[in-house]
């Protein structure tokens, strides 16, 4: 089914432009305060969001539309995306909401509503709330002995650090590491260098001056070179990035050598396995995951379900399953015994548990598995329709058919900026990067206009 304006992750998109406007943000607080006002108790929505200069926008609007139907809003100010889902559930509240476009750049921004239970929306219930917004709203609107309040949460920092705290190993510490954190001047650029602190490590904090403008910029998860290059200028033991939000992170190990999503999830899967916490029998990660990730886990005797992509697909199989350990290879890590989403502070102290067990250098802790040969591509696109062009899905076929069992071919939308992902993966490294460009350079002759009318 269509939708107008929920995603794979929320609403999300230029700022002051739809779907992300002040009216289309009223209308989501309305909608989904109308969704879940359910019952005779007092309803709540906590309101969090990272460092963009139109979050101020975006969670006033939010807070209007909420308090138009009776629903008391509770805002937190800049914080993780996973916090959301954490105070939602210890606030006894109806709805959580984070504000923020996640590794996106700063003119970008969006909306992602979690359940009283933690954990995303469904697609049925994004769908009823979409419904909701399209529909008059003057016979839902409250009346006005009944307008919600709106107030601040001054010690919700506190909560969060506490809560990720917690899932580090009471018996280890973090003293005689020395950690340089990016954190994207974003949603974590407070707590993140305060936990690893806390947790007696020498930190290093960068990303930490957060304008408005800059979040994500030359930093964090997305451009990871900074970090490697202050790792190895600091001396340290290990460097960890987060994204926007802090809901994903990337690692890089005393060299300075970045290590993704499927080696991180290779470490902690392995460390849950040998001390018996890892439930379900194996682990959950998307199409994208490398196939090493898969072999590795296989000679630990642990399978590897694989999902669309998307952290909240990951999540649901998880639910489903009864696994408590999923990922994306982009970095999302989800501990079910302690989260409902992703959390990039939680899995890096994961991965420094690990580290410390091992006692062993990071570069060393990082290589799990050999990687099989991916290559990741992106074609922009004004229309996904360009999929169905026949040319485009006859350059497919015959990659898939040259490839045969040998490889895979994933192409996929994606539902957060307007681009077309094609990767591939094989034996032959110059092969698949052939194959790849040959499948872009057939999307992008199908954006031409001779093309759009074929």
């Amino acid at each position: 089914m269509t939708r107008r304006y929920f995603g794979t992750d929320g609403i999300r998109g230029l700022a002051n432009t739809e779907p992300m406007t002040a009216e289309i943000a009223l209308k989501v607080g309305m909608a989904a305060g109308l969704e879940f006002n359910r019952g005779d108790h007092r309803h709540r929505v906590v309101i969090a969001k990272d460092t963009r200069l139109s979050g101020y926008m975006i969670e006033n609007a939010l807070t209007a539309g909420f308090l138009s139907v009776g629903m008391h809003v509770y805002l937190v100010g800049p914080m993780p995306t996973p916090a959301v889902g954490m105070l939602a559930r210890s606030m006894r509240a109806d709805l959580g909401v984070m504000i923020s476009a996640s590794h996106n750049a700063y003119r970008d921004n969006g909306i992602k509503l979690f359940g009283p239970d933690g954990f995303k929306l469904s697609d049925d219930i994004e769908a009823r709330i979409e419904a909701r917004m399209d529909a008059p709203f003057h016979d839902s609107l409250i009346a006005a002995d009944k307008i919600g309040r709106a107030r601040r949460i001054d010690d919700a920092q506190g909560r969060y650090i506490e809560f990720v705290k917690r899932s580090f190993p009471k018996e280890l510490s973090l003293e005689g590491l020395k950690i340089v954190i990016d954190c994207a001047n974003g949603a974590g650029y407070q707590v993140g260098p305060i936990i690893l602190w806390e947790l007696g490590a020498q930190v290093v904090a960068l990303g930490v001056e957060p304008d408005g403008t800059n979040i994500n910029h030359e930093c964090g998860s997305m451009h990871p070179q900074q970090l490697g290059a202050r790792v190895v200028a600091e001396k340290a033991d290990i460097g960890i990035a987060l994204d926007g939000d802090a809901d994903r992170l990337i690692v890089c190990d005393e060299k300075g050598q970045i290590i993704d999503g499927d080696q991180i999830m290779a470490m902690i899967a392995t460390r849950m396995h040998a001390k018996k916490l890892l439930s379900g029998g194996g682990v959950v990660a998307t199409h994208m995951s490398n196939l090493g990730l898969e072999k590795h886990l296989e000679s630990l005797g642990l399978t590897l379900e694989r999902t669309q992509v998307g952290d909240r697909y990951v999540v649901e199989a998880m639910r489903i399953g009864r696994y408590n350990l999923g990922c994306e290879q982009s970095g999302h890590i989800i501990l079910g015994d302690h989260s409902t989403t992703g959390d990039g502070l939680m899995a890096a102290l994961q991965v420094l548990a690990y580290h410390i067990e091992q006692a062993k250098p990071m570069s060393e802790c990082g290589k799990q598995f050999e990687p099989v040969p991916q290559i990741l591509m992106n074609v922009k696109v004004s229309d996904f329709l360009v999929l169905q062009h026949h040319h485009v899905q006859q350059v497919i076929a015959d990659v898939q058919r040259l490839l045969s069992d040998t490889g895979r071919v994933l192409i996929r939308k994606s539902g957060t900026e307007p681009l077309i992902r094609v990767m591939i993966e094989g034996t032959d490294k110059a092969q698949i990067k052939t194959l790849c460009e040959q499948i872009c350079d057939a999307l992008k002759a199908a954006e031409t206009p001779s093309r759009k009318q074929a």
